[in-house]
Parts: structure tokens; C-alpha cells; sequence
């Protein structure tokens, strides 16, 4: 079978993640257990998990023309991940994600750097590619009005778009009916959507709910697809893995529910 084409216009960071026993209070200092740099960034987790799952990846973003740039480019291109569409500029850092992680939550402070720098008018360039894929997925990571232009070229298209709404911003309510998928978690949901808009939105709208599982709208009834049961060790990208994988699934044809199973499954794994 031909591999899927899945392209994900977004983010690409690298964390900077300090384990500790306790989060310090304001003015406070308290000793770190660990410490990693990682390469992360929604757009670039998404794209990693869609790769890893046997899919045909490109990734649209930018990075800056710096040490942690040219490592994020590595990454992806060891991962198989087209990276023609990422290019390097001078005038920023790469973004940087600031990651505390304590009793297996965590905190995190995004600079998005270089992410900003994805504009509308970097990604038009790219516009035959993004309507020929299978899915096209984006997050909240670069600027909001070019998530509103790729949905706006997709609609026009009819080409599947995921709309990973993290971090939480609102747009126009008559974005999110254009697009194929929503997937926020519970307190995105809660911030964007009150229960009218739920309902208008219906089968569009999958809630990821942690080891709650996933909810998603069915004959126009809301179920639940179970979590996996696992030893939590770290949830930072879990999201991320699932919104990659979701994507794989359906450009697989698979149905909704056998989707998420799938992605839920990849989520628990990461």
C-alpha cells in the first residue's frame, strides 16, 4: 500500500527539560534531579509520530540559523521527515521550550522564536503540496492567522485538515466548522468550546481526556475510548504522538473509532 502523505505546517523546538522533586515557589530555589535538551515542538512531535507510523512526512516551519536549528533539521531528516519546506533564518533563535517536570507533571514555557517567523506568506509558497496531502495537520505553536489561511486553503480544497488546538487561542467560530478535526484536551475544550458549541461542532470535536481516554461524538451520541493502562513516566508529547498518529489513521481509512484506538495505543507507547 502506498504510504500516506501527511503534512504538518507547525512548530519545531528544542526542550530544555529539568526534572525535580518539587516545582519551586515564587523567589525560590530548589535543587534539579536531571537535566536534557531534547528536540520537540508540536509540529515536529506530530511529525515524528506520523514518520515513525510508516507515513510519507513533510514538515513546513522555520528554525533559526543557530546550533539547536541544525540539530532540530538533523532529527527530522534521520527521521525520514521531508525538510525542504524548513528553512533557517538568521535573525532568530530557534524556539525553545522550557520543561520542569515534577511527580510526572509537568510545566512548560514556550519562546517560540523563529516559529513566529511562519507566516502566512512563508507558507503559500507551499500551497500545491499541502492540498495534494492525505492530511494536513497544524497547532497553535505559529501565528494564529496563518492556522486561519492553511484552514482556508484546505476548505477550498477539500483536502482533511487536524486542528490541534494548543496552546488554547480562540478564533472565528466559522473556522472550526471548516475543518475536518478538532482535537483539544479537556481544559482546551473547556476554555474554547461551551456545551452549544460542542454540539454544533459534534463529530468534528475529539477530546483527549489523559488516562481518561479519548471522547468523541458517534450517531450523535459522545463516547469514550478508553486510555491504555501504564506506567507514567513522562506525559510531555503524548498529545502530540496521538494527533500524529490520529492523522496516520485516517489517511489509512481507518474509521473513527478504530483511529483513535490506534493513535491511543501510540500516545500510551511515547
Amino acid at each position: 500500500m502506498e504510504k500516506p502523505m501527511i503534512t504538518v505546517i507547525g512548530s519545531l523546538n528544542m526542550d530544555l527539560v529539568v526534572e525535580t522533586n518539587v516545582f519551586p515557589n515564587e523567589g525560590e530555589t530548589v535543587l534539579g534531579e536531571n537535566f536534557q535538551t531534547k528536540p520537540g515542538g508540536k509540529g515536529a512531535n506530530q511529525a515524528v509520530a506520523a514518520a515513525r507510523l510508516g507515513a510519507n512526512v513533510h514538515m513546513i516551519g522555520k528554525v533559526g540559523d543557530d546550533e539547536n536549528g541544525h540539530a532540530l533539521l538533523n532529527v527530522l531528516k534521520n527521521e525520514g521527515i521531508s525538510t525542504e519546506m524548513v528553512e533557517k533564518v538568521a535573525h532568530v533563535n530557534t524556539g525553545v521550550a522550557n520543561i520542569t517536570i515534577c511527580n510526572r507533571n509537568n510545566r512548560i514555557i514556550v519562546v517560540p522564536g523563529a516559529n513566529n517567523d511562519v507566516t502566512p506568506e512563508y507558507v503559500k509558497q507551499f500551497a500545491d503540496k499541502i492540498v495534494e496531502s492525505d492530511f494536513v495537520v497544524v497547532q497553535f505553536e505559529t501565528p494564529i492567522e496563518t492556522i486561519l489561511y492553511v484552514i482556508d486553503l484546505c476548505k477550498k480544497h477539500n483536502t482533511p485538515i487536524i486542528v490541534n488546538p494548543a496552546p488554547a487561542q480562540e478564533i472565528p467560530v466559522s473556522y472550526w466548522e471548516k475543518v475536518t478535526y478538532i482535537t483539544p484536551n479537556e481544559s482546551e475544550a473547556a476554555f474554547l468550546f461551551d456545551e452549544e458549541m460542542k454540539a454544533k461542532l459534534d463529530e468534528k470535536l475529539i477530546i483527549t481526556m489523559g488516562d481518561e481516554g479519548v471522547s468523541y461524538v458517534d450517531n450523535n451520541v459522545r463516547k469514550i475510548v478508553p486510555a491504555h493502562s501504564v506506567q507514567v513516566v513522562d506525559t510531555t508529547g503524548a498529545g502530540d504522538t496521538f494527533n500524529g498518529a490520529f492523522a496516520v489513521a485516517l489517511a489509512e481509512k481507518m474509521d473513527i473509532h478504530t483511529a483513535i484506538k490506534f493513535a491511543n495505543a501510540a500516545s500510551a507507547l511515547s
